[in-house]
């Protein structure tokens, strides 16, 4: 009733947005064009602070940097602080996300890190043979068919993705060291792909500390601090037809990629 009342104060809010599952363009996975409308209207809602509550393994490397550049982009304009909340795992673009905070924290069983890029696929060479089936490819530009499944791996190929794959991972660690700058154990290499459990994450200046929202955000702002949550919405009819395909292939995408970590 209060919020209604002008001449009423208000207690202070925490604006929670929730980050969980992989990082995709298509379906349920985080994207910026699905959390846009929920991480704006968090910092419009005129909080002490956002709280990004994190379970990622990762994804695509554009969406992350998309979905952090908008949290940074508005905590700026608004002058509120971004706090980042580690639960199963930030790894890889969803350490990302978290570096879009001013403060991370983790659980003791939290994983961080996996600062690197990684490209997979499979080489399907002599299948369409078996099966009496002819593929026609036909392209203007020597590279276009790069990597082609279908057809013996070529080291030029091979070559070019991995300068692309170098080039991303320069762009991520330029991310990194500019969110964490003096916080990083410069005495190791942190952007070998490895990861970090709990307290070790905070060892080598990935994370700030240990610590939960809830108690974290009381003790920052006082016992009379309230949470308001805001996340993407899916539109009902979303859930039928070809969508329970594509959640169903996706969700399978994502308990892989979650088990990479052994969760």
């Amino acid at each position: 009733m209060k919020r209604w009342i002008p001449f009423l104060k208000n207690d202070p809010h925490v604006a929670v947005v929730r980050l969980q599952g992989a990082i995709a363009t298509s379906g349920r996975a985080l994207s910026d064009r699905g959390l846009s409308e929920a991480i704006e209207k968090a910092f419009k809602s005129k909080p002490k602070a956002v709280a990004l509550e994190i379970s990622s393994p990762g994804g695509s490397p554009v969406q992350s940097s998309l979905i952090a550049a908008r949290i940074r982009r508005l905590a700026d304009e608004k002058d509120v602080p971004v706090f980042a909340f580690v639960e199963d795992v930030a790894a890889s673009g969803g350490y990302w996300l978290a570096v879009a905070a001013d403060e991370i924290y983790v659980d003791p069983g939290s994983i961080v890190g996996s600062i690197g890029v990684i490209s997979a696929g499979f080489g399907l060479t002599g299948t369409l043979d078996k099966v009496g089936a002819e593929r026609r490819v036909y392209t203007a530009g020597k590279s276009k068919s790069m990597l082609d499944p279908f057809q013996p791996e070529k080291p030029a190929d091979v070559k070019r993705l991995k300068t692309l794959l170098d080039d991303l991972h320069e762009v991520f660690k330029d991310h990194i060291r500019t969110r964490r700058g003096a916080k990083l154990d410069d005495s190791q290499d942190l952007f070998t792909g490895d990861i970090w459990v709990g307290q070790k994450g905070v060892d080598v200046g990935l994370a700030d500390g240990i610590g939960h929202l809830v108690p974290m955000m009381k003790d920052r702002f006082g016992d009379k601090v309230t949470f308001r949550r805001f996340g993407a919405k899916k539109p009902f009819l979303a859930r039928f037809g070809a969508q329970i395909v594509d959640d169903a292939v996706q969700g399978i995408e994502e308990r892989a990629a979650y088990a990479r970590f052994g969760l």
